[in-house]
């Protein structure tokens, strides 16, 4: 009879373990994990969303209250969703969360960051209530959805990615720290080196460079392939136009001094008359 009735309590206990598991199960079935694939649902809606870590006790703490939460979606007319930083850095650098746990409100594509108390129902108020039309939502730059926040997410991911590789070169390969530190420093100088090739040759695509002092060159290949007879003809031109121009200075300026001397000539010749003519108005003056 002792055996029968440890038998039927062992049976018990495993029962009761297995309806709680699933009850769990049920329970959390109502909080949505969004991750890299599914977080573009949170856009449309009013979501209540909680970012965590399996370590984190706080977030243990809360999880708890978050699954009652859950339950409580339909009739509050909301979705519940959570987010592993852990498993999904990328959303962790698209939301720039800093503390653990940290809970998002987003309506329509508007985020708040959820900054009060954490009990079940000071958050039910805060939706029911609507107190979250109080506080400002992100500002665009710093939303989910813009350009800036999806590259904090690859930049994220890069992150973990670099962890990665650094925790197996020196847990499994065995190599130390600083020797991981200088392949990440040649692949850092090397990768650096090969983006400022690739911006020099598109910059020369773009913009390509011009030519200088062409014409110069020019002018000196004409020099060499004249020959010295072409050169003699050449300055005896020269010498003949410089000729003819001071022939023809020289002719301008005999004109100009004889159309002075002529001026001067007629100046004297009037000044004459004049003083011919004053006497002789004086003596008929003195006749009468």
């Amino acid at each position: 009879m002792q055996k029968y009735d440890r038998s039927s309590c062992w049976i018990c206990a495993v029962f009761l373990t297995l309806a709680a598991r699933l009850i769990a199960q049920t329970d959390a079935s109502d909080v949505l994990t969004v991750t890299d694939a599914n977080w573009t649902l949170i856009l449309q809606g009013e979501w209540m969303i909680k970012f965590y870590a399996p370590w984190c006790p706080a977030c243990q703490h809360l999880q708890t209250d978050w699954e009652s939460l859950g339950r409580q979606s339909e009739s509050l007319g909301i979705s519940v969703g959570r987010v592993d930083v852990t498993q999904q850095p990328g959303l962790s650098g698209r939301f720039l969360v800093t503390t653990l746990p940290t809970i998002f409100h987003a309506k329509d594509g508007n985020f708040r960051k959820y900054v009060s108390s954490r009990t079940i129902e000071d958050i039910q108020a805060y939706v029911e209530q609507k107190k979250w039309a109080m506080v400002e939502p992100v500002p665009g730059w710093k939303s989910p959805p813009s350009l800036l926040m999806s590259g904090m997410a690859n930049l994220f991911r890069v992150s973990v990615c670099i962890r990665q590789i650094h925790t197996y070169l020196t847990n499994t390969l065995g190599i130390p720290c600083w020797g991981s530190y200088v392949i990440f420093a040649i692949i850092t100088l090397f990768m650096g080196l090969m983006l400022g090739l690739m911006l020099v040759l598109i910059a020369d695509c773009i913009w390509p460079s011009r030519p200088k002092h062409r014409e110069d060159k020019t002018v000196v290949i004409l020099k060499e392939e004249v020959s010295e007879e072409e050169v003699e003809d050449i300055l005896m031109e020269e010498k003949g136009t410089f000729d003819l121009d001071n022939e023809s200075k020289r002719v301008s300026g005999d004109e100009s001094t004889e159309e002075e001397g002529a001026m001067s000539d007629g100046a004297a010749a009037a000044e004459s008359s004049v003083r011919k003519r004053k006497p002789q108005a004086q003596n008929t003056t003195e006749g009468r």
